[in-house]
């Protein structure tokens, strides 16, 4: 389902949102509606898309397109891509946040499920930044948001898949920072810890000693928290002081011990 405006686009900022539905992907959109950006949101859900944009259109003079997509399927990104050539319309920002984790032993995850984590958190993300990050250089101006995690730091077991894609958006983002400084495109990579989401839930990891009885950051902290490092220009941010000391620290541990404290804080409380 596809909800088009007919009029040509302004010269005001437009953000591209993947992931926009829920959680942190909500927040973003809603703190850029609030600077005047105006919007295209994807998610798979076509249900809460249409409740975004009515919001949001609503409570600010901004407009919002939405195009319903599943981005673990191979093309979606083409396929968003030709949408918006299509309708003319050029982000100058992009928010990749789209991703999901899956908790558990490795050899017993489900294998459909674990190629549909590589596809979104890592295929479609690249894929999408290709595509409008080209635009972007072309122009030479537009800023790129990936959100990676304090995941990316170092190995995860009993998320080991989600753990190293996230170190893989980590590293692409800091690669084509770099590649992309001379032509006016900023790259940042957010790397938020656990965070008060419907993640958990997802990954079937609610009862796991990082997120049970914890006080977590908001969604909408850590996505104040990426906006503000995207348009400072900063490549990789990390939210939160104990989660940046404890990023640190990964630096100056044996990877031995490393692996043992992740398994700890990962395993579930007994009852």
């Amino acid at each position: 389902m596809d909800l088009v405006y007919i009029e040509n686009m302004n010269e005001r900022e437009l953000a591209l949102i993947t992931g926009a539905s829920s959680g942190i992907g909500w927040e973003f959109a809603s703190i850029l509606a609030a600077k005047n950006t105006d919007l295209v949101l994807t998610s798979r859900s076509t249900t809460k898309l249409i409740n975004l944009k009515t919001t949001l259109e609503s409570e600010y003079d901004i407009k919002v397109w939405i195009y319903p997509k599943d981005l673990s399927i191979p093309d979606a990104s083409l396929e968003i891509h030709d949408y918006l050539k299509e309708n003319n319309l050029k982000p100058t920002i992009l928010i990749n946040n789209a991703g999901f984790g899956d908790y558990g032993l490795f050899h017993q995850a489900d294998w459909e499920k674990t190629e549909m984590m590589i596809n979104l958190n890592i295929l479609s993300l690249t894929h999408l930044t290709r595509l409008i990050g080209e635009d972007m250089v072309q122009r030479n101006s537009g800023r790129i948001l990936n959100v990676a995690s304090t995941a990316a730091f170092q190995p995860g077991p009993l998320m080991s898949v989600y753990y190293a894609t996230k170190a893989y958006v980590l590293s692409f983002s800091e690669g084509i920072a770099n590649e992309w400084k001379d032509f006016g495109v900023t790259v940042t990579a957010l790397c938020p810890g656990a965070t008060t989401s419907n993640f958990a839930e997802a990954a079937e990891a609610t009862e796991s000693k990082i997120f049970k009885n914890k006080k977590l950051p908001t969604s909408r902290e850590v996505a104040e928290h990426g906006i503000k490092a995207m348009f400072k220009g900063e490549v990789v941010s990390i939210h939160g002081f104990i989660n940046a000391a404890l990023v640190t620290s990964v630096r100056f541990t044996p990877r031995s011990i490393i692996r043992k404290i992740v398994r700890n804080i990962q395993e579930k409380n007994k009852p």
